[in-house]
């Protein structure tokens, strides 16, 4: 018999990965997605649900038709920008929809819920290395609403028997190695399509927000992650569910941080093309340097990134790009 998965923002960048890793590994990911950020293209490894998170009818009646054995959530709005201008926006799509989400899975007897989360629940915090213990301080709305949901999903744990397994993402990058879906949003804020934008004409420049942060050379440092390592790690939390073990919170990061300058370089080696560039302002809610310390997810899930390096995260990512899969 068929495992269904109902995967929400199935047709995202995330998700639509999570979709195909979740096919490889013997599931049928059902995606439910409203199509206001995902793109239709991205779902093609299994059936289609259109709605609203904030929909309990419709939630209903999904659960109903494909009494899924787990949900994996990644459907949200995500930018810092917007979130820090908009807050309200922010707590209505994410935390309210999510909380339509979870009761109508735990109606339906649904208590299995992998939860797209994210390092930017820990604020600003220089010279912390960042890990699952380290105490949450969000700087923005985006990060305030994925703590909340955290929360959210501990209260129903207690309540209802719901068991989640929580996962703080640092910045994703790459793309499928097979170039079947990947990453593309309109508009586009992420820093390594912006770039593979500007080295092949599609913008003028990419502008790199801010030159005086205290790091290295002035720019802010991140820890990549590769998105076809960061799905393989939420097969595996959802397997850690099915065989009935208890919530977790796991932070998905290399371990590593690169500065925007750092990444700028590591572009121009692997396209041996240059990269215009334009010097902007700080932007609002960005924090100097977030960079994961945790290796909980290696020693609990046994989860070992592949696509860990640099190179292979821009390399996956401009071959997608120069696909043109979206390109329209």
């Amino acid at each position: 018999m068929s495992k269904h998965v109902l995967v929400t923002g199935g047709a995202g960048y995330i998700g639509s990965h999570a979709c195909k890793a979740l096919a490889k590994a013997g599931y049928v990911p059902v995606t439910y997605d409203s199509f206001v950020t995902g793109w239709r293209d991205a779902v093609k490894f299994g059936p289609l649900e259109e709605g609203e998170l904030s929909d309990r009818a419709r939630l209903d009646e999904v659960f109903a038709k494909w009494q899924p054995v787990a949900v994996m959530h990644f459907a949200a709005l995500s930018l810092v920008g917007e979130s820090m201008k908009d807050p309200g926006k922010y707590w209505r799509a994410n935390v309210l929809s999510s909380l339509s989400l979870i009761e109508a899975a735990c109606a339906a007897g649904c208590l299995n819920f992998v939860f797209s989360s994210t390092c930017a629940t820990y604020g600003d915090q220089d010279g912390v290395v960042l890990d699952e213990s380290t105490r949450q301080m969000p700087i923005n709305a985006y990060g305030g609403s994925k703590r909340a949901i955290e929360d959210m999903l501990r209260d129903f744990g207690a309540s209802h028997g719901l068991r989640a397994v929580i996962f703080r993402y640092f910045n994703v990058a790459g793309a499928d190695p097979e170039a079947e879906v990947g990453e593309f949003h309109r508009p586009e804020t992420h820093l390594i399509p912006l770039m593979l934008d500007a080295i092949d004409g599609r913008r003028p420049a990419l502008t790199v927000f801010g030159s005086d942060y205290p790091t290295p050379d002035g720019t802010c440092v991140r820890d990549y992650v590769h998105v076809s390592d960061l799905v393989d790690a939420h097969v595996l939390g959802l397997k850690w569910l099915e065989e009935g073990k208890g919530s977790e919170v796991f932070c998905l990061g290399s371990g590593q941080g690169f500065s925007v300058r750092e990444v700028i370089a590591q572009s121009r080696a692997v396209t041996n093309r240059e990269v215009p560039i334009l010097e902007g302002e700080r932007r609002p809610g960005d924090a100097a340097k977030l960079v994961s310390g945790s290796t909980k997810a290696l020693a609990t899930l046994g989860w070992k990134p592949a696509r860990a390096d640099l190179t292979t995260m821009i390399a996956d990512a401009w071959r997608w790009h120069q696909s043109g899969h979206y390109d329209k």
